[in-house]
């Protein structure tokens, strides 16, 4: 059966479906900034979020927020673009700017080329909005295999054909992004020694750099404080619709 992708404002009855991702590090769901704002991306910007569905079901979904540009990506990444759009609604600023937040595909419909597909009808969706630009602070796929290396050296590596090694930043450049630079401090997570026992099964008893399933670079942990932080880079990616 096809793939139907919308806008949550078309189908908003779908903004909140479920779908089973898996895989997903426990770690990973316990960012501050996405528990304050993420539940309310797609109510407060249904023109940029997308739902796709295979008959009644809910296949993959996608979340972009609105904001106005201060300056080209931020070292925050995630979380500013983030806060910037929800300071901007509660200001009545008119956004210029898209910033994907997630593309997401259920299990049993990934490599089927939907996270491409969702990615060009994001942009189309940007642009449809009006906005100039859909930027991406993009965590590259295979990244955690090599977590001792840094996101910079990690982003330079190409094929021979030119394309970035990594496949997601690849299907970014090939749907027309240009990489930008690294966003160093995009995602963060600090928890307790106890916490982060709980979300990962490790012990957590030296100080210093950590290696945790699913991490983009090691965690770095501080016994004395009782304490472990999570400071993930990304990439920001730029789609450009105009030249205005």
């Amino acid at each position: 059966m096809p793939v139907e992708i919308t806008t949550v404002a078309d189908r908003p009855g779908l903004a909140n479906a479920e779908i089973d991702v898996r895989g997903w590090p426990e770690f990973m769901r316990h960012n501050r900034v996405s528990e304050a704002y993420f539940g309310q991306v797609p109510a407060t910007f249904p023109a940029t979020c997308l739902i796709a569905t295979v008959g009644d079901r809910v296949v993959a979904d996608a979340h972009a927020v609105q904001f106005a540009r201060r300056s080209d990506f931020p070292a925050g990444g995630w979380e500013q673009a983030v806060v910037w759009a929800f300071t901007d609604v509660r200001r009545g600023v008119r956004p210029d700017t898209a910033c994907a937040l997630n593309i997401s595909v259920a299990h049993d419909w990934q490599n089927e080329g939907i996270a491409g597909l969702m990615l060009t009808a994001l942009r189309e969706a940007a642009a449809d909005a009006g906005l100039e630009v859909l930027d991406a602070p993009v965590r590259p796929t295979h990244k955690h295999l090599d977590p001792r290396t840094s996101m910079a050296e990690y982003v330079a590596r190409t094929r021979a054909d030119g394309l970035p090694c990594d496949p997601w930043l690849r299907t970014h450049v090939r749907a027309g992004g240009e990489i930008a630079g690294v966003a160093p401090a995009s995602w963060v997570i600090a928890g307790s020694l106890a916490e982060w026992r709980s979300w990962t099964g490790l012990s957590f008893d030296r100080s210093g750099p950590v290696e945790v399933a699913g991490g983009l670079v090691p965690v770095d942990c501080d016994v004395a404080a009782d304490r472990a932080v999570y400071v993930e880079p990304n990439v920001w990616v730029r789609h450009k619709f105009s030249t205005a």
